[in-house]
């Protein structure tokens, strides 16, 4: 169900990092080739890739075929967020519902954040006072679109950008079955 990786942060991820399969973009299976619901990811793809924050395995997967990757530029995600972090924080979260986990990048000066959530969309505010004091970022924001739905249109995808700093705080909204993925990259990098 969309819930499962609402509880592996609370749960099996307490105890450390392991192996899961993030980063399937084929979210709508072909029926005729796999006629069961229940055999295709039950995400959006914003989720997918908050997936790689919010759950701590050191070895990422792009889990799809080649093909699926090709031409989509949700797959930069893929390409820049890391693998191991340096601090880690949950900054909201309810068993079995949502969570929301900021990291921040191991030897480096960029944080990345995942919110994920069950069968039910929800609105949240995050303040950003986990970034450096007196440092302006460029948030690099991978958001369901309005229309996003795990079921019925789970790419459904908006990639922007916006200046932030530590004093800002973010007005979240994840779609049902959906996520949010932010890399947090100091501006001057710009």
């Amino acid at each position: 169900p969309p819930s499962y990786e609402t509880y592996i942060p609370f749960t099996r991820g307490l105890s450390g990092p392991f192996d899961f399969t993030p980063g399937v973009f084929d979210l709508k299976l072909d029926s005729s080739m796999r006629p069961e619901q229940e055999a295709r990811p039950q995400m959006t793809l914003a989720k997918a890739l908050a997936i790689y924050v919010v759950i701590y395995s050191p070895l990422h997967m792009a889990a799809d075929l080649v093909e699926n990757y090709e031409g989509q530029p949700a797959f930069k995600w893929i390409q820049d967020v890391p693998v191991d972090w340096d601090t880690t924080l949950v900054l909201n979260g309810e068993i079995g519902d949502f969570v929301t986990i900021a990291r921040k990048q191991r030897g480096g000066d960029e944080w990345y954040v995942g919110s994920v959530t069950d069968e039910f969309g929800r609105t949240f505010r995050i303040p950003l006072d986990f970034l450096d004091a007196g440092r302006e970022y460029v948030a690099e924001i991978y958001a369901d679109a309005h229309n996003a739905d795990w079921e019925s249109k789970p790419n459904n995808i908006v990639i922007r950008e916006q200046r932030v700093d530590a004093d800002m705080v973010l007005d979240v909204r994840l779609a049902p079955g959906g996520g949010q993925a932010i890399r947090f990259r100091p501006a001057a990098q710009d």
